[in-house]
This record gives C-alpha cells, sequence and structure tokens, in this order.
C-alpha cells in the first residue's frame, strides 16, 4: 500500500511531457535517384560525351532506354544523371532559353554561353534544385573541345574529363588512370586522347561499370562534337 502512494506522488511531481510525433520513414520526397553515368572527355579539336540508357529505381528497372545525353545545338550536348524527370525538365529549360537567344541575336548560342546560361538556371533554383549532376560539352570559340561539370545549384568548372552517376566511383579512377596519367611512374601528366583513343577509354569505362554496378547498364549513347556538328552512335551493354 505504501509504495501505491509512493507512485502516485512520484507521478505527480514529474512534469506532464507533451506527446511526440512519430514520422514515418516512408514520406512523400520529390526527389528520386534513377540510377546511371555519364562521362565527358574534351579533345584537342573535338569532346566525347557519353551515358548509358537504363533508368531504375532501387531494384526495379523502369525502362531500359531513357537517353539521358540531349543535343542542345548543332556544337553543344547536355548530358546528365540521378533523377531522370528533373534532367527532362532542364533540358526543355535550356532549349527554351537557348530558342530566345536565337531570336534575339539571329544566331545560335554559342558553347561558352550556354555552359554559363546552365550555371545561372540551376542556381536560380537554389532554393528547390533540380536533382541533377550536368556535364555540358560543345566547341568553344576557339574551335577547341570544352568540357563542363556542373553540381546541383550551378557550380561550374572547365574539366578536360569527368564522370557522375551511379557507377562515377568506378569509372572517374580509370579516367584517372587512362586520361590524367595520375600515380604512374615516369607519366608526363594529363595527356589529350585521340578521338580512337577517347571511344576506347569510353567503352571500357561503361563495359566494366554494368560489371558492377546495377544502375548502369542496357545501351551506350556516344556523342561526338566537333567542328562539323555533332555525331552520335548507340552501342549495347550489358542487359541484366
Amino acid at each position: 500500500m505504501d509504495f501505491m502512494m509512493h507512485l502516485e506522488q512520484q507521478q505527480q511531481l514529474e512534469p506532464t511531457q507533451a506527446p511526440v510525433e512519430r514520422h514515418s520513414h516512408n514520406q512523400w520526397n520529390p526527389y528520386v535517384d534513377n540510377g546511371g553515368t555519364s562521362l565527358i572527355i574534351s579533345g584537342k579539336d573535338f569532346v566525347l560525351v557519353a551515358s548509358d540508357a537504363r533508368q531504375s529505381v532501387g531494384y526495379n528497372i523502369n525502362t531500359r532506354y531513357d537517353p539521358k545525353a540531349f543535343e542542345l545545338s548543332n556544337k553543344t550536348v547536355l548530358a546528365t544523371s540521378v533523377c531522370s524527370a528533373d534532367a527532362k525538365r532542364l533540358c526543355e529549360d535550356l532549349e527554351q532559353r537557348a530558342q530566345v537567344y536565337f531570336h534575339k541575336h539571329e544566331r545560335q548560342i554559342g558553347t561558352q554561353a550556354l555552359a554559363q546560361q546552365l550555371s545561372n538556371t540551376l542556381y536560380s533554383r537554389r532554393m528547390f534544385p533540380y536533382y541533377v549532376f550536368p556535364l555540358l560539352g560543345g566547341i568553344d570559340a576557339e574551335g577547341k573541345g570544352a568540357a563542363y561539370a556542373y553540381d546541383a545549384i550551378g557550380n561550374m568548372e572547365r574539366v578536360p574529363y569527368k564522370a557522375f552517376g551511379s557507377a562515377a566511383a568506378l569509372v572517374q579512377p580509370f579516367l584517372d588512370s587512362q586520361v590524367g596519367m595520375m600515380n604512374q611512374r615516369g607519366a608526363e601528366g594529363e595527356r589529350l586522347l585521340s578521338r580512337e583513343e577517347a571511344l576506347r577509354v569510353t567503352i571500357d569505362s561503361f563495359t566494366s561499370a554494368t560489371e558492377r554496378d546495377i544502375y548502369t547498364g542496357d545501351w551506350l549513347d556516344i556523342f561526338i562534337i566537333d567542328a562539323a556538328g555533332v555525331h552520335k552512335e548507340t552501342r549495347e551493354l550489358k542487359h541484366d
């Protein structure tokens, strides 16, 4: 009896706690990671842009051909990764801005101007950003291959080569070795690849990535941009 009275007194002395709202982990999320990998390699007078075509969520493959690289002009290609819906919306946004530029200046927008426009577009959405990590490739005003890499809020860097996406951790070290010549005894540093070498490195990168990354595979879209325009080819990758 004394114990019950003591317990009641303790409960009266303890402050009443407000109920805590428990949140479920299955909340709605505006973003989704659809996987896939993109890379870019710049050369002396060309730039190569490539991406796979698999679109998936978790262990489910939504479609085996959903392009992640888009031709914005006859000298510029945009490659994306992560969220497929945001990538398509970003591409539409850039195409509209390129059309406005054309009607205003009566000429196509150049690669460097489009690269800055992409940075501005991403930064303008920084409060609710596009969930993409773009790579932009084209020919600059001097006729050289230009490759640009971005984060989701528009930070831009001109790079000799870069890989983004679900297999980037596998592809980027390979590019560092074969293109950047990093950590190699006797190597003279970064080198400019020929078109044939860039194509071979790209195919080898994706072939090995599909063996280890379940979100990369099915088809490979390769764009080579030079002074003559954009040349596209599609190759088959691993389907499982």
